[in-house]
């Protein structure tokens, strides 16, 4: 056993991590740790990816690619880099002047492919092989077809046999987000979508065609939501496009907002690129190409000149865990601004008008449970300061249509549960009420059920034969 000890383990050789200091940014490889320039503060950064200013490409893919060296000429670099301890959504290009030289470079560890114990080794390498590629086929099934979450940890075996043009290709064919997490994905691989009068820069990867992706501006139609690179063809298209809405039914209506539902498998082309849109503002968004099994509604402000889109939440038809939101979202240039609030209360008015409760998809984003445990709180304290008597959890269910477990998540969330006299009761401290009474006081939109024009959808088998 003892000749046979794997790298990395005690038995065997260990990795070692190097912190040295460098003279110049081409020393820098994929995968080092140094620390760069950003908001006026210096930051550990993870570089990801190299590539040359001018010629936008890459010039080092992998961590194992030598360094460049000095005769290859004058080059400026950027570097694809992750904050560390920062949210992903923040990573970023930033240019070779904005690395701190004077500053630590952690480097990665270094792989050691020397074999120890012969035969023995091999066959056990074969193993690790046959396990990594069985992890693979399972992780590549997601767990629900719309927003499936994922594990990165799941994915890490892929690594020895991985391949970057093989794995694009497979995003952009087969639509699913979870393969590799930890190498195509933490990549953006656009700088700036242009929709109407907005501008905004994408969060995280999305797998628009190759041809687009490295474009300095994406254009998207904000009524059919087709895509073109540049603003010539974008001219053209808004000639064209005879579009003042989403492709759907009108289901709701009041001052200035309205609500359109779209079904996945009559509109394919519109949803697929609204989850395309989504992918890059939603980290654990997985599918985009399978849009049959769902209905989307679509959240719009009119003006004159038609229904620009705000966001969306997309449903199942049929939901075995009485699931009543799959996905969400509310685009950046229109978040903060109560519309989140508006799609997630607008889910439940569909919900009591089928007279089922409802609860969203789980587990949910960092952004989504927080948007839904404000919810839940400011619904749950409304309906207890305003009935008189006693109410329990199931009563207070019904006239939510909350389900029991997100009622109690809001309730322990509010520290309101308390154990008195053998059995548990609802205490609301003196700052929950106050924190009440300020939201009272604040003008926030609401659905008007009264002008809700909806009616259930029942799906026969044949409508569901693709599920």
């Amino acid at each position: 056993m003892g000749g046979g000890s794997r790298p990395g383990t005690p038995g065997g050789p260990k990795a070692e991590i190097s912190v040295v200091t460098i003279s110049k940014a081409s020393e820098l490889t994929i995968g080092t740790k140094a620390f760069f320039e950003k908001d006026g503060e210096i930051r550990q950064a993870e570089v990801l990816s190299i590539r040359d200013m001018a010629k936008r490409q890459n010039i080092q893919r992998s961590a194992e690619d030598k360094p460049i060296e000095a005769d290859e000429g004058d080059l400026e670099y950027e570097f694809y880099v992750h904050y560390v301890e920062f949210n992903k959504r923040l990573d970023e290009w930033v240019p070779h002047t904005r690395a701190r030289l004077d500053k630590p470079v952690t480097f990665p560890k270094k792989r050691n492919k020397a074999t120890h114990g012969g035969t023995q080794q091999t066959a056990r390498d074969k193993r690790r092989k046959t396990n990594a590629g069985n992890a693979v086929a399972t992780a590549s099934t997601p767990q629900t077809p719309d927003s499936a979450r994922h594990d990165d940890s799941a994915y890490t075996s892929m690594q020895g046999t991985f391949s970057k043009e093989k794995e694009i290709e497979k995003l952009r064919t087969s639509g699913s987000m979870t393969q590799s997490t930890s190498e195509i994905a933490r990549m953006k691989n656009l700088n700036v979508i242009e929709m109407g009068q907005f501008q905004v820069e994408p969060w995280y990867f999305s797998p628009y065609p190759v041809e687009y992706a490295y474009t300095p501006i994406l254009y998207v139609c904000e009524f059919c939501l087709c895509y073109y690179e540049n603003n010539t063809q974008y001219a053209r298209h808004r000639g064209k496009c005879t579009l003042q809405h989403p492709p759907g039914n009108e289901i709701y209506r009041k001052d200035d907002i309205s609500f359109f539902e779209i079904d996945g498998r009559r509109q394919k082309v519109y949803c697929r690129n609204l989850c395309l849109l989504s992918k890059c503002f939603l980290d654990h968004k997985t599918l985009y190409y399978d849009v049959d099994p769902f209905l989307f509604y679509i959240l719009t402000k009119r003006d004159e000149r038609g229904c620009h889109i705000i966001g969306y939440f997309s449903k199942e038809k049929e939901s075995a865990e009485n699931y009543n939101l799959a996905c969400i979202l509310t685009l950046p240039q229109y978040q903060r601004m109560g519309f989140g609030r508006v799609l997630i209360q607008f889910s439940y008015e569909l919900s009591k008008a089928e007279g089922k409760l409802g609860s969203p998809e789980k587990p949910l984003s960092d952004l989504g449970l927080l948007s839904y445990r404000t919810y839940w709180s400011e619904v749950v304290v409304e309906q207890l300061i305003g009935f008189d008597g006693e109410i329990s959890i199931d009563e207070l269910s019904h006239l939510t249509s909350f389900t029991t477990q997100d009622i109690m998540h809001a309730l322990f969330n509010l520290d309101a549960v308390r154990y008195y006299h053998g059995q548990h009761c609802i205490v609301l401290s003196d700052r929950v009420v106050e924190a009440y009474e300020r939201f009272r006081k604040k003008k926030h939109r609401r659905i008007d059920s009264t002008c809700l024009k909806w009616t259930p959808k029942v799906f026969t088998q044949a409508e569901l034969r693709y599920l």
